[in-house]
C-alpha cells in the first residue's frame, strides 16, 4: 500500500459556477475531494490529504495534508468563488506545503482539478506552456507526482494539450506514475467518471502507462476493464462504489475482531499469570507453615532418651 502525502487543488474560479457538471462545476469538485480522501487514505490509512484553491485573490493552501476528512470539508466550505485561476503558482504553493509534511517518507502528489481554460489574459506568467514545462521538471527533480482532472473549460485544445505536455514532462519520477484524466460532461456525477481512473484506483494499475497517460480520458459512459470486483463501474457506478465500500467495510470488521480476538488472548494471558503467581505464593506459604509445625514437634529419639 502506498503511503503518500497528497495536495487536492480545487478550481474555485468564476468558471466553477457553471453547470454542465452537475450540480454545477465547483460542487462536482466537492464531490470528487471525497473521493479522492477516501481512496487514498483506505489504500494507507497512514496516507494525508491536504487541500487549496487556486483562484479568487491567489492560491490559498485550506488545509495541510490530513486524515480528518471534516478538515477538508471545512475548508472546501470556506472556499469563495472568484477570479481566474493561477495554476503554475498553485503548483508551486502545493509543493512547498508537501516539502513540509510531518511524515517525511510519504511519497507526494498533486492532483489539480481544473475547469478552466488556460488564458494568458486571465491567468499570471507561471501559466505559459514554457513555464508550466519548467515546472514539470521541477516536481520531477522533487519526486512530486502530478495528476490532472480536467473537464469543463480545461478540454479546449489549447489548455488540454498544455496539460497533456505537463505529463509529459513530469514522466513517472515517484514510481506510481502521473495522469491526465479527461472527463467530457455526461448525465453522471465527476466522481462517476473519476473512479474508473487511475488517480482513485487502489491498485493503481488501470490503464496505466509509463507517464500513466494510456486508457486515462474518459467520459459520462466510458469505462476501463479488468476493475478489481469484474463490474465495469462505467456501466453501474453505483454498484462499483457500493461493492468497494462493501469491501471496505468487510475489510473493517475482520480488522475489529482480530484486535479483539488479540485483547481477548492478552487478557487470558495475563489472567493465567496472575492465579499462576497466586498459587506458588499459596504453596510457597504453605510449605514454609508445614515446615515451621514439624521444628515445634519433638523427634522420637529425644523422646526416648529423655
Amino acid at each position: 500500500m502506498v503511503l503518500e502525502a497528497t495536495m487536492i487543488v480545487v478550481d474555485n474560479s468564476e468558471a466553477s459556477r457553471n453547470g454542465d457538471y452537475l450540480p454545477n462545476r465547483f460542487s462536482a469538485q466537492s464531490e470528487a475531494v471525497s473521493l479522492v480522501f477516501n481512496a487514498k487514505t483506505s489504500s494507507n490509512p497512514e496516507s494525508a490529504v491536504g487541500l487549496m484553491s487556486m483562484a479568487g485573490t491567489g492560491p490559498t493552501v485550506l488545509t495541510t495534508p490530513t486524515t480528518n476528512f471534516g478538515t477538508l470539508l471545512s475548508g472546501l466550505h470556506d472556499t469563495k468563488i472568484k477570479g481566474h485561476v493561477r495554476l503554475g503558482t498553485a503548483i508551486s504553493v502545493a509543493m512547498l506545503a508537501l516539502k513540509h509534511r510531518a511524515n517525511k517518507s510519504q511519497r507526494q502528489r498533486i492532483v489539480v482539478l481544473i475547469c478552466s481554460e488556460l488564458d494568458q489574459k486571465f491567468g499570471d506568467k507561471n501559466d505559459t506552456d514554457k513555464e508550466l514545462i519548467k515546472l514539470a521538471k521541477k516536481c520531477k527533480k522533487n519526486n512530486v507526482s502530478v495528476d490532472f482532472v480536467a473537464f469543463g473549460d480545461a478540454l479546449e485544445s489549447n489548455t488540454k494539450s498544455i496539460l497533456e505536455r505537463f505529463i509529459e514532462a513530469v514522466g513517472g519520477s515517484s514510481g506510481e506514475g502521473n495522469h491526465l484524466a479527461v472527463i467530457p460532461p455526461g448525465p453522471g456525477l465527476l466522481s462517476d467518471s473519476l473512479i474508473t481512473t487511475p488517480i482513485v484506483s487502489v491498485s493503481g494499475d488501470v490503464g496505466q502507462g509509463s507517464s500513466g497517460m494510456e486508457g486515462v480520458e474518459t467520459g459520462g459512459a466510458g469505462g476501463a476493464g479488468g476493475f478489481e470486483f469484474g463490474v465495469d463501474p462505467s456501466a453501474d457506478p453505483e454498484l462499483a462504489m457500493a461493492l468497494r465500500m462493501s469491501m471496505e467495510e468487510e475489510q473493517n470488521r475482520l480488522e475489529r475482531e482480530r484486535r479483539a480476538r488479540e485483547e481477548q488472548e492478552r487478557q487470558n494471558a495475563d489472567r493465567m499469570e496472575t492465579i499462576t503467581e497466586e498459587g506458588q505464593g499459596q504453596q510457597s506459604a504453605n510449605g514454609e507453615g508445614q515446615d515451621g509445625d514439624a521444628s515445634k514437634q519433638p523427634r522420637v529419639e529425644e523422646d526416648k532418651q529423655d
